[in-house]
């Protein structure tokens, strides 16, 4: 496990090659801004997916991410 530094580090370098440097910067803002529960996010996201079908897609990527 890495250390919360580096967490906050590697997820804005990845915001950053992913949007560019001003829209990950206002990515972060708008997080900030609007109150959000994780937890209920990540339980709606998936609500409508079967455990099966939730592990098919990661395997998926995983085998997708090596290539």
């Amino acid at each position: 496990m890495i250390t919360d530094t580096e967490l906050k580090i590697k997820g804005f370098n990845t915001l950053t090659a992913t949007l560019g440097a001003v829209e990950a910067e206002r990515f972060i803002s708008l997080i900030l801004r609007e109150p959000f529960d994780y937890t209920k996010w990540q339980h709606h996201l998936w609500e409508n997916q079967s455990i099966e079908d939730i592990s098919k897609a990661a395997m998926q990527q995983r085998i997708n991410s090596k290539t």
